[in-house]
């Protein structure tokens, strides 16, 4: 089947939601490439994303193995390494958006450069300017992007869809190949195919992030518990993924 330009419709996606649940990732990232003639990886250059570059290089051309990351203006120098050394291992396109200049100096003016300390919604709020605002310009003209998202990860992933319609973004695909695996395999994928792994895993940290935003996690926390750690009671989101989390049975269902 040739690639097309259209967005899948939502029977469409509720079709292929089902048929690839069970598939593996290369599968799925097969599917992506053969269905949508556009397709980004969006990376933030930790172990999953590092991962479907490698996958994708394997599967695509690497003219077709786009890349997306957001350079925030606060990412740690080690991310900045890994990202040369991934486009010089793989040869592929990696695309380097950031923030418009004028809304950051907008909301600093306002707020302050640390206002994501203060405040849940001076955090979200920095979140939109530097990473949802610069990913949907990146996206215009995408017909599908790729997530290292995972289950596994965070309560607030644990429905997360193979593929659904990103509404966030004009209603395009947006495909998590990773999703059903456990951290254990993703690892395993990148030592059995020698992928460059972030140097930050060596110091404790289990989940990378903006520099100001990240700790390293101490032995038993949650993968994610050093992203926003100041913050109780919060899905540790930056708002690129809509929360996905485990289905409540309804009344109904519980009764039966």
């Amino acid at each position: 089947m040739p690639p097309t330009a259209a967005p899948p419709d939502p029977t469409e996606l509720t079709r292929i939601q089902a048929e690839l649940e069970g598939a593996e990732p290369l599968a799925i990232l097969g599917w992506a490439y053969e269905r949508f003639g556009s397709v980004a990886i969006v990376a933030s250059f930790q172990a999953e994303s590092c991962a479907l570059i490698d996958m994708a290089t394997r599967l695509a051309p690497a003219e077709r193995v786009r890349v997306i990351t957001l350079d925030t203006g606060w990412l740690p120098p080690e991310t900045h390494a890994l990202i040369a050394r991934m486009r010089e291992r793989y040869h592929v396109p990696i695309a380097v958006w950031r923030p418009d200049p004028a809304a950051v100096d907008r909301m600093e003016a306002d707020h302050g450069r640390a206002l994501f300390r203060r405040s849940v919604a001076l955090r979200r709020l920095c979140c939109e300017v530097r990473k949802q605002a610069p990913l949907a310009r990146a996206l215009q003209g995408t017909e599908a992007w790729i997530t290292g998202l995972r289950r596994d990860q965070a309560p607030s992933r644990c429905d997360t869809p193979v593929v659904e319609a990103d509404l966030a973004n004009g209603g395009i695909a947006k495909i998590a190949p990773l999703v059903r695996w456990t951290a254990a395999q993703v690892d395993a994928y990148l030592e059995r195919c020698d992928v460059p792994r972030h140097p930050l895993y060596a110091h404790g940290y289990t989940s990378i992030g903006c520099a100001p935003c990240t700790r390293a996690t101490r032995p038993g926390e949650d993968p994610r518990a050093g992203r926003w750690w100041w913050e109780v009671g919060e899905p540790k989101e930056c708002g690129l993924h809509p929360s996905h989390p485990a289905r409540r049975p309804a009344a109904a269902e519980t009764a039966a």
